[in-house]
């Protein structure tokens, strides 16, 4: 599979099945190479099933998935991804010196100095048994052992769920910092879209197993309004009588008033309405809360088709 080396990861007709039927189906996207990507989706959307067809872990049921155009497990891939997920395995009798060690013996292009310095900037003692260390102080010890392979691709599963607010923020500027300092890719899922708003540049949202969205997210915002007004009695959804309902993502009617999400197009809503740019947590919500199906938002895609592509 040849790719293009602006790509860090590209899906095509991906799929992957289960007993309990598909996880992903019919896939297509493609992640752009130095950016930051949240991957966003409801639970059971497959999320956690790309990031192990991404690592080799599972292997696709159909399509194809390349990352920097090698094979998912390959020599090559291996070598340049890293993955950690929620549950951040470690082992709790090694002490921090003996996980640093473990991971030098197991990566032949390791960065002891930078795994180091990762631990000691959270005044860790590498004497400390993983065992013995708080959940941030673990989740900086996974870290570190992620960069300290010097990954191009680094592929976060969630793994600061389990930490408290101040923590998370520690961590996540941890994450920044090194990947401003790297130039690494990142793709990182996360349930906390505001935290995403800020940290990532590019998003990819599944739901049902299926791409709805993705692109660049000023671009994806963009091309994207909101809007709010008084709700038409005429129509059944309070929207104006002569606006493209494929366009629309969400509506919702709260009293007299009707608020919506829409895709741009030809024509606008009058002066009476008030129209505004959507934030990237606006979008994701009403992506997420849309209850159109795969087929039915196919248009939804479309309408981003000139970022992902592009990537």
């Amino acid at each position: 599979m040849t790719d293009e080396p602006t790509t860090a990861l590209r899906a095509t007709r991906l799929g992957r099945r289960f007993r309990g039927g598909w996880a992903l189906r019919d896939c297509d996207f493609a992640l752009p190479a130095g950016r930051i990507t949240a991957l966003v989706g409801p639970n059971g959307a497959g999320k956690s099933t790309l990031f192990h067809l991404a690592t080799g872990l599972l292997r696709p049921t159909c399509g194809e998935l390349g990352v920097f155009g090698a094979e998912p497990g390959s020599p090559d891939a291996r070598d340049r991804t890293a993955f950690l997920a929620q549950d951040k395995p470690l082992y709790p009798r090694f002490t921090v010196d003996d996980t640093l060690r473990f991971g030098r013996e197991l990566n032949r292009d390791w960065d002891q100095a930078g795994a180091e310095r990762i631990v000691r900037a959270g005044n860790i003692s590498l004497d400390a048994r993983v065992g013995a260390l708080s959940q941030g102080q673990a989740t900086r010890v996974a870290l570190a052992l992620a960069f300290g392979k010097r990954p191009d691709l680094l592929l976060l599963d969630e793994p600061l769920a389990d930490l408290d607010p101040l923590v998370r923020i520690e961590a996540m500027g941890l994450v920044m910092a090194e990947v401003a300092d790297r130039g690494i890719t990142v793709v990182m899922s996360s349930h906390v879209l505001s935290e995403l708003e800020n940290a990532c540049d590019h998003v990819l949202l599944l739901k049902h197993g299926a791409v709805r969205l993705d692109g660049d997210t000023q671009q994806l915002c963009d091309t994207h309004m909101r809007i709010t007004g008084l709700a038409d009695p005429a129509t059944e959804d309070g929207l104006p009588a002569g606006l493209d309902r494929a366009r629309v993502v969400e509506a919702a009617v709260t009293g007299r008033q009707v608020h919506a999400l829409l895709r741009h197009g030809d024509e606008s809503p009058d002066d009476s309405w008030i129209v505004e740019a959507p934030s990237l947590e606006d979008l994701l919500l009403a992506y997420l809360r849309s209850g159109n199906t795969p087929a039915d938002a196919s248009d939804a895609a479309d309408a981003s088709d000139a970022t992902g592509a592009a990537a």
